[in-house]
């Protein structure tokens, strides 16, 4: 019965034979409840609306296809009349809409369009044009093959694409194989016969083709209009599987005949194991989106062919060996051409992606050993290219994947121009390289973060970024950097957090720095690299830490338009401001040894000029203390000195205990044989020597002998008594601290 809503409305001939089109897509498909005129929302326009209608779909036809296979899978499993009945081309009923399974054959001959006709019934039907389209789903299974070729002309195919219901071609373990011609190469899109034009709404979903396993080869065509909001929806997807496309696949002979043996005896006794194909109805699908499962990797090609208005230009997951070879890839709605996981091994050359509004080209996570050459990624709305080695987990994981990163991918020869992100972009991974290659415009030009380890650029030319050509951040060790060009960048090279050896590389036209270190830079090497421009610096380490090594780089071409402040900061450092205190605490000490307060002047002079001779000196003798005690002195009025004075007159006493020559005095007077004794004369006052004072009961006693050290004259000849020494008329140099005569200190 025809879906009255999707029922096209056209005039004249060309309408009726589009309106039984439209009719047939009525029966094959099962729309969500969208009526035809209501206009469907543009792709992502409302997220959240988008979002839950476009993920029900990609979970409704991950359902369909895994009953599908499991209804097939039970078919073939009965053994008997029914199995060779049922095996071949049957339309499978369920709640999703109708599909067209095409299982293997006996002699291994693919199908073709023409088989697509006899089988299709109304869901496939020549137009009067000499297209085809197609209502219904289609299912290669395993060991199947499906074959569309041009002939004399070339083959147009409109896979029906309606609000809410749409067809689809997907392999499980089984061969898909579009092959044109230069002449005459095959087209493919999606289509609306409401519109008599492509679908280019995404919301409601839209017709894709998918290979789930097995092989996909594709050669001269051109594909428009395909897919809907996940990769393995997305357009033309291969993705693997983990788990087995075909159950009987693995068994050995023994095995084999014993699970037929058994289903031959189930079938005498009246039993039977599965039922019959189009008579099992699915349930709705669940909030929670299956994936379908997938063991065998899908290999295939996909050459010489033309991808326009996809969602998804190319998606290729859990694939080994995979060739892209000379294909143009364009205006694609999230992401040009994406290696998702499991993806190794393979070839991506002679390919342009230009106008995606994601990523032009991208090899996501747990994809190794991807070889991108002579390829092309022009005015993407992110980023040119992107390498993601970072490992699938960083800890624990309820999966338990590893963490390892991945990586030994490259880029080489390739052009990433106007893009609105990056041209390049490589996150995390090992052994990721960028060679030989050109990158022109955008934010920045090659940028290498997240941890990085052993990465390689080298022969790039880089030209008009605008903040900086080559960024290292966040991490990145053991990078290698050698004979890049960067012209016209704001910063030529720039090293955040990361380590790198640069070498030979040359940076023309920067504005602001041509080499930029910060943070932690430890082994760093900037050596041979060629540097002109102006800016505050051609190199700047100062705001990095750690052992940078620069040598033998050529900045003559960099006008340096640093001010005097600027200069100072670059050397202004903690440790450079801690040694210049050490050194101008030394320097100052010795300038203030040098230039006391008495030697002032005497800078230029020679150490010894203003020394005297030994014999011209002052000599000092401390006395000699007695043995014995002696008894205390008695305090004397002030009187002159005891000893022969120059000038006394005749007969005057002397003091007590002061005998000629010394003797029978006071003991610590005595003079010591042989050194002249040290001793301070008083003149007498006027009118002569007065007698020394006396204590009741007239008992003089001695004075006290004067204490310190008492100058005299040199190589006197008298030894017998003290002697006046007339003080220099100018004092010695340098004059002992200490050695001034202390006055003479009277008993108490």
């Amino acid at each position: 019965m025809t879906h009255p809503n999707l029922r096209p409305r056209l005039p004249g001939a060309s309408g009726r034979g589009l309106a039984t089109a439209a009719a047939a897509l009525g029966l094959g498909l099962v729309p969500l409840g969208l009526l035809p005129g209501t206009p469907a929302p543009r792709a992502h326009a409302d997220p959240v609306a988008d979002a839950n209608r476009q993920a029900a779909l990609v979970d409704r036809e991950d359902q369909r296809i895994m009953q599908t296979r499991s209804v097939l899978a039970a078919t073939l499993m009965i053994g008997g009349q029914a199995t060779a009945q049922w095996k071949r081309p049957q339309i499978f009923g369920s709640a999703q809409g109708k599909t067209l399974v095409l299982p293997a054959t006996t002699t291994g001959r693919a199908y073709t369009v023409a088989d697509l006709a006899k089988f299709g019934g109304q869901y496939f039907k020549r137009q009067g044009d000499g297209s085809y389209l197609l209502g219904i789903h289609v299912f290669v299974a395993d060991g199947a093959k499906l074959l569309l070729s041009s002939g004399p002309g070339p083959l147009v195919l409109r896979m029906g694409s309606l609000p809410g219901a749409f067809s689809s071609i997907v392999s499980f373990g089984g061969t898909i194989q579009v092959k044109g011609t230069q002449r005459a190469p095959v087209q493919i899109t999606s289509w609306n016969p409401r519109l008599n034009a492509p679908d280019r709404q995404v919301a409601d979903g839209r017709a894709y083709i998918r290979a789930v396993g097995g092989e996909f080869k594709m050669d001269y065509a051109k594909v428009n209009d395909l897919g809907f909001w996940s990769g393995r929806t997305g357009g033309i997807a291969l993705t693997g599987t983990d788990r087995p496309s075909s159950a009987t696949k693995h068994l050995n002979k023994d095995q084999r005949h014993a699970a037929k043996k058994k289903r031959q005896q189930q079938q005498q006794n009246g039993g039977n194991t599965g039922g019959g194909p189009g008579d099992i109805e699915t349930e709705a699908p669940g909030g929670t989106a299956t994936h379908v499962p997938a063991a065998d990797l899908v290999t295939g090609s996909i050459s010489n062919s033309t991808i326009a208005g996809d969602a998804f230009g190319l998606f290729v997951s859990g694939s080994n060996q995979t060739q892209i070879i000379g294909n143009a890839i364009q205006n694609s709605l999230v992401n040009g051409l994406v290696m998702h996981r499991f993806a190794k091994n393979a070839t991506i050359s002679n390919t342009t992606v230009r106008g995606s509004r994601g990523d032009g080209f991208v090899l996501s996570r747990a994809t190794e050993k991807i070889r991108v050459s002579n390829c092309t990624a022009e005015k993407n709305g992110h980023n040119g290219f992107t390498l993601n080695g970072k490992a699938l987990a960083e800890g624990p994981s309820a999966s338990g994947e590893s963490l390892e990163s991945f990586g030994d991918s490259s880029i080489n020869n390739s052009l990433a121009r106007d893009n609105g992100h990056y041209g390049i972009e490589l996150l995390g991974g090992d052994k990721l390289s960028v060679q030989n290659s050109k990158v022109i415009g955008g934010d920045m030009g090659i940028v290498v973060r997240d941890a990085a380890t052993n990465v390689q650029i080298s022969g790039n030319q880089l030209t008009g970024q605008v903040r900086q050509g080559i960024s290292l951040r966040d991490g990145v060790k053991g990078a290698n950097l050698a004979g890049n060009t960067v012209d016209g960048a704001r910063t030529g090279i720039y090293l955040r957090g990361s380590s790198a050896t640069l070498l030979g590389n040359t940076i023309k036209g920067a504005t602001a720095h041509g080499i930029s270190l910060l943070g932690s830079a430890g082994g760093s090497e900037i050596r041979d690299n060629t540097l002109s421009g102006s800016g505050t610096s051609a190199v700047s380490t100062s705001r990095s830490h750690g052992k940078v090594t620069k040598e033998d780089n050529n900045d003559d071409g960099w006008h340096d338009t640093a001010s005097l402040w600027m200069k100072v900061q670059r050397y202004l450092t903690p440790l450079n401001v801690i040694w210049t205190c050490v050194f101008a605490v030394v320097i100052f000490s010795m300038i203030r040894a040098r230039n006391d307060r008495q030697r002032i002047g005497r800078l230029g002079l020679h150490p010894y000029t203003l020394q005297q001779p030994m014999e011209k000196r002052q000599v000092w003798s401390l006395p000699r203390r007695s043995a014995q005690p002696q008894p205390r002195p008695m305090p004397a009025r002030p009187g002159p000195m005891p000893g022969p004075m120059p000038g006394a007159m005749p007969g005057a006493p002397a003091m007590a205990g002061a005998g000629a020559g010394g003797r029978g005095g006071n003991p610590l007077a005595a003079p010591v044989p042989g050194q002249p004794v040290a001793g301070r004369h008083v003149a007498p006052p006027p009118g002569g020597p007065s007698a020394p004072p006396t204590v009741p009961g007239n008992v003089r006693r001695p004075a006290a002998p004067p204490r310190g050290p008492q100058p005299v004259a040199p190589h006197s000849s008298q030894t017998t008594g003290p002697r006046p020494v007339p003080p220099p008329a100018t004092p010695p140099h340098p004059t002992p601290r200490g050695g001034v005569p202390q006055p003479q200190r009277r008993g108490v």
